[in-house]
């Protein structure tokens, strides 16, 4: 056989059966960007390849990835986070023009090339931890434009070789102050001019709504996600963050990808989410940031969801790049085993995302890969944060 690169030698965990079984001294072949060996050490017959990693003394999963993210930004909040701490509340300080709109000014104003040097700079945060697919949401620039330039932006993360990106685009995060009094011609400048503009220019993948008191009503939500499933998108929602208004079932109903939060949502809503096999998506930065009481992960369990975790990356409610970090409070704050919690940073995280190609180790799939110092993969949900990858392989390249 013949390999670019070769991993030998390391407790490999494929996370491609829903479990954390793992080959102990197992090894990894990779040719033209693929996997083309998956198996043990041992069982390697004559073979000629161009790089190898000795992997002992590791293990090896495949590359993490983070199925919730609001990556490109402009500015900070860190005002806004202070009065948060001294107990003013999410609502209030949006209600007075900060929250979504304060990023969205900043948003504006900055160039795609800040945009992209500032994201790019989370995402290689994001790949030290691991992570090599990255979904990343619009929704702080709400004019066409600026949605269609941020989604861009996240594209070029892509092309660029930092993280591979599954993009969405979420004009529904807000209604912007331009429209506060014409909340029906925004709608209508989602549904008539972003989902066609971003499925025609190939700029997303899916469509999001972020369905909350203060934020898109049951129907508002319902028109924009038809809407994009007729151009082909996929459709996902934030759900249930503040008050559960029937979102669930909405997500259920249209075979979405994911549902993202689920804090404040009813057991019908649970249930219908794991009938349609819709991805529950838990995201610790956001609940320990607002000092919600989280999911139970028991209660999902118990429906039959299939649970994932994303650091929901954003500048205010969690300015968080590490998924490792997530799923260590996903386990101490929701209760999920550690086992699934590392699904949840992988196989499950990548369905999600949509990321076909992604979140698990097979023949034939693409070689992202992330090795860490140790033999025990749930380290990396019992260690809180700051988890550091030794090597890094995205697309059978070794960038770290």
């Amino acid at each position: 056989m013949k390999f670019d690169l070769l991993i030998r030698g390391a407790r490999v965990y494929p996370c491609a059966d829903g479990t954390l079984a793992s080959i102990v001294d197992g090894a990894i072949g990779i040719a033209s960007g693929r996997i083309v060996y998956l198996g043990a050490t041992s069982e390697l017959s004559a073979y000629e390849c161009s790089r190898e990693i000795d992997g002992r003394g590791m293990f090896a999963l495949p590359g993490l990835c983070d199925p919730h993210t609001h990556l490109v930004y402009g500015g900070n909040r860190v005002d806004e986070f202070a009065r948060k701490m001294a107990g003013e509340s999410y609502q209030s300080i949006a209600a007075g023009g900060g929250g979504i709109m304060s990023t969205v000014r900043a948003t504006r104003t900055a160039s795609d090339d800040e945009l992209f040097a500032a994201a790019k700079s989370r995402a290689l945060a994001m790949r030290r931890h691991g992570v090599t697919t990255v979904e990343v949401k619009s929704g702080y620039g709400l004019t066409t434009e600026d949605e269609l330039r941020i989604l861009r932006v996240a594209r070029r993360l892509d092309t660029e070789s930092v993280v591979r990106t599954r993009t969405t685009l979420l004009g529904a995060h807000a209604v912007p102050d331009e429209h506060r009094n014409n909340r029906a011609g925004y709608l209508r400048e989602i549904i008539d001019v972003m989902i066609p503009r971003a499925a025609a220019e190939s700029l997303a993948d899916s469509v999001d709504v972020y369905i909350d008191e203060g934020a898109f009503t049951l129907d508002e939500a319902r028109s924009v996600l038809v809407a994009a499933q007729r151009a082909g998108l996929q459709a996902r929602a934030h759900v249930g963050q503040f008050r559960d208004l029937g979102g669930a079932l909405l997500l259920a109903e249209l075979g979405a990808l994911s549902a993202d939060h689920l804090e404040q949502v009813d057991d019908a809503g649970l249930q219908a989410l794991a009938e349609a096999k819709v991805v529950a998506v838990l995201l610790p930065g956001a609940w320990r940031t607002l000092r919600q009481t989280p999911p139970d992960a028991a209660r999902l369990r118990a429906h039959g969801l299939t649970m994932a975790v994303g650091t929901d990356c954003n500048p205010g409610t969690s300015p968080c790049t590490d998924i490792t970090l997530c799923a260590s409070l996903a386990v101490r704050d929701a209760r999920l085993t550690l086992d699934e919690a590392i699904l949840g940073i992988t196989q499950n995280a990548a369905k999600a995302a949509g990321a076909a190609d992604a979140g698990s180790l097979r023949i034939g799939a693409l070689a992202d890969i992330a090795l860490y110092d140790g033999d025990d993969a749930r380290a990396l949900g019992y260690v809180l944060g700051d988890v550091s990858a030794k090597h890094v392989v995205l697309g059978g390249a070794v960038v770290l």
